[in-house]
């Protein structure tokens, strides 16, 4: 097992810059994910690293060794794909066969090999199927089973769990997150979906524009987020944004004040809030601002209250039984000890300690 190091790495497609000045270290063993929207450049960061791209600058390591100069076939990486990848004609057993037949290696050695991998996925019932005959998980374990017997020092999964209904990828992320710690091989996951990200990652680079945004650890991420599209970006319901100033010893905006949480005298702040942190209250006398109710959305343990306030809307989770009528007065009280600041202008985190 190796650990892997990117070293300012630069990929343009023309005058287009696709990766932007990216230095990541992913220590052996561990599991990172990119994560971001379509476009922000973590597939092809994927493809550089498995040499499917050839770098314009910098400098890629696995282990102790340069890549820059070898070719894919020479990196020992093993890539999952979105799309599976399967060979058709071939039975699963095939499929997981023969990555091992290529390298030639001795009959029994490759059977043996292909049966534990199909065992660590649990397939071994499937093994004479072909896989027109598999749902969408099955060929999804194929898939990953075919990149196991291989032993690589890297493995790359390009959103692997993007076709996969809700259900399976729930399940699948569990697999995965055992899979991993049964193999413990270094392993970089792209996906744009939150939840896998925190689920899965001992690491997570939050990307844009072909740029890293931050990178920690999935609590560090969401607890402490290094600025406005992190914060936006991580958590299964976006945080909300409130502009405003600093005044008096309280944060204030138009219909807001929240006192107690201000520092000295500073003008274009936004606040942050998760929807977690903001509730609504019994009276106005209680709240530090209102707004109008603009619908509930009831999500099975919880709801959600979406509020307007002035020209943006908020969200509040609120209990399942709540029964607000839409387009009535809703008081809202932010919690204290939550907030989240940040520039108005750059979106980098404000810190006062």
């Amino acid at each position: 097992m190796s650990a892997l190091r990117l070293r300012a790495i630069r990929k343009n497609f023309g005058s287009t810059v696709a990766v932007d000045d990216v230095t990541l270290d992913v220590p052996d063993r561990k599991f990172l994910v990119l994560l971001g929207p379509s476009g922000c450049g973590k597939t092809t960061i994927m493809r550089l690293i498995a040499g499917l791209e050839k770098l314009t600058a910098g400098e890629i390591w696995i282990g102790d060794k340069c890549m820059n100069r070898e070719l894919p076939r020479d990196r020992d990486v093993a890539m999952v794909f979105q799309s599976y990848a399967l060979y058709p004609h071939m039975s699963v057993y095939e499929n997981i066969e023969y990555p091992l037949r290529v390298r030639k290696m001795p009959f029994e050695q490759r059977r043996a090999a292909a049966l534990d991998a199909a065992r660590k996925v649990e397939l071994e019932a499937l093994l004479d199927r072909l896989p027109r005959e598999l749902s969408g998980g099955q060929r999804q374990r194929v898939a990953l089973a075919r990149a196991i017997v291989r032993r690589p020092q890297v493995f790359l999964m390009d959103e692997p769990l993007s076709n996969l209904d809700a259900r399976l990828r729930v399940k699948m992320r569990s697999e995965l997150k055992h899979l991993h710690h049964m193999l413990g091989i270094t392993t970089v996951y792209v996906t744009h979906d939150q939840s896998e990200a925190l689920t899965l990652a001992d690491q997570i680079a939050v990307m844009s524009h072909g740029r890293v945004m931050q990178l920690a650890d999935p609590k560090t991420l969401y607890d402490r987020p290094a600025n406005v599209f992190v914060a936006g970006f991580v958590g299964s319901l976006s945080m909300n944004f409130i502009t405003g100033e600093f005044l008096d010893g309280s944060f204030r905006a138009a219909g807001i004040n929240v006192p107690g949480i201000g520092i000295g005298t500073r003008k274009g702040v936004k606040l942050g809030i998760r929807p977690n942190h903001l509730g609504i209250v019994a009276s106005r006398s209680e709240a530090h601002f209102s707004g109008e109710l603009y619908s509930v959305e009831v999500t099975g343990e919880a709801a959600i209250a979406t509020v307007r306030f002035g020209k943006e809307l908020v969200s509040v989770i609120v209990a399942r039984d709540y029964t607000g009528s839409i387009g009535q007065d809703v008081p809202l009280r932010i919690t204290e000890d939550q907030v989240h600041f940040f520039d108005d202008e750059t979106g980098e985190r404000l810190s006062f300690t």
